[in-house]
């Protein structure tokens, strides 16, 4: 039996840009299950990362309604929104976004240190999932000593060691070589595998069709909705 985890309800969403308004989103209505796999394709501007900021709770719509398990967020206040982010969801971006100074493992504690677990805690947290992703020898290095495969990796922990039910990752294998892009995302099919609630904007189409259903985006509307394989 399927849970509905993500229902959208006629999301909009206009920037300004200069003095020209620019709906990125129009109308949008998606359901998306506990467990699901889902890609999301589309052009340049077709809306894909604002979508994903908006599942994840960075942006908020103009109008419309963003239902996480059954509990509307689109109007409660930035702190409770905060809260339900640290619960819920967790980010993978193509730039990595890891700060230079910290080590490896410093970093992907940050998620930890914010929820107030103590130093001791995050240590053997992070250092487990370390070592499911294959790097723990590399926990004290800086992120200018890594590859681009293991800081994607150290990114992975990051997102995951606060357990969330919901994993964003906008373009993760964009500034990967092939064999590292590949690894990357065996890793995170194996999260989903474990029943992690996967969604990831790709511009690979390759990469797209690994996915259980496949959503393409053009002017901001949701065109194309295929499933491959419902997850049960």
């Amino acid at each position: 039996m399927t849970t509905s985890l993500i229902k959208l309800e006629n999301l909009n969403k206009t920037y300004l840009i200069g003095e020209q308004p620019l709906q990125v989103l129009n109308q949008v209505n998606l359901t998306i299950n506990q467990g699901d796999y889902v890609s999301i394709m589309g052009p340049s501007g077709s809306g894909k990362s604002t979508l994903l900021n908006m599942i994840g709770m960075l942006d908020r719509p103009d109008d419309g309604e963003y239902l996480l398990k059954a509990k509307p967020t689109v109007n409660i206040t930035e702190e409770k929104r905060a809260q339900l982010r640290r619960d819920h969801v967790g980010f993978i971006f193509q730039n990595f976004h890891l700060i230079p100074r910290l080590s490896a493992r410093e970093n992907a504690e940050l998620p930890l240190m914010i929820a107030g677990i103590s130093a001791k805690q995050r240590k053997v947290k992070v250092l487990n999932v370390f070592e499911k992703l294959g790097i723990s020898d590399r926990s004290e290095h800086l992120p200018k000593q890594l590859s681009g495969g293991q800081m994607q990796r150290v990114a992975i922990a990051r997102a995951m060691v606060m357990e969330p039910e919901i994993l964003l990752a906008d373009e993760p294998t964009g500034n990967l070589d092939q064999k590292s892009g590949l690894e990357v995302i065996d890793l995170l099919e194996e999260l989903n595998k474990q029943g992690i609630t996967l969604i990831v904007v790709t511009h690979d189409s390759n990469l797209g069709k690994r996915a259980n259903r496949q959503l393409t985006m053009v002017d901001g509307k949701i065109t194309q909705d295929i499933i491959r394989n419902a997850t049960t």
